[in-house]
């Protein structure tokens, strides 16, 4: 049987937090995102994309939101169910560029974001440390929502 765990485990500076992966409805980038983070493709990667009440985005190691790949080589396609939706804190979504431009970056929500269902591939949600989630989330950003200190 293929490897899927059912929960992969975020380390941040400010607490662990566990992510639960949807396996049956996005099993394509569940699986990148599991073997990215058993990699070690996360480690010391930062949210460098911060927006308060709205999200909290990472996954991308040069840090500026332009970089990132998926296990399967640059992008890949979108995995999208229109019975999975951003209705409130900590869903667990593919940032992307537009459709099937899904690479190695992510976000997690801090609010119901009922206008991004149907764009982005939600693929699990917070099951532990949704209060480091929300911490993360109050950090002290830029004007371009960077976080100022690292």
């Amino acid at each position: 049987k293929t490897w899927q765990p059912g929960n992969v485990t975020i380390e941040t500076t400010m607490g662990s937090v566990v992510v639960e992966l949807y396996w049956r409805h996005a099993p394509t980038t569940c699986r990148n995102f599991a073997e990215l983070a058993r990699r070690g493709y996360y480690n010391g990667v930062k949210f460098h994309r911060i927006i308060k009440d709205f999200m909290i985005q990472g996954g991308d190691p040069t840090g500026t939101g332009r970089g990132g790949a998926s296990i399967y080589g640059k992008e890949f396609d979108d995995e999208i169910h229109s019975d999975l939706k951003h209705t409130g804190a900590g869903i667990l979504s593919m940032a992307n560029s537009g459709p099937d431009t899904n690479g190695s970056q992510f976000f997690i929500t801090l609010a119901p974001t009922q206008w991004l269902d149907g764009k982005h591939t939600i693929f699990g949600r917070i099951s532990s440390g949704m209060t480091t989630i929300q911490r993360i989330g109050l950090v002290e950003v830029d004007n371009g929502d960077r976080p100022v200190d690292d």
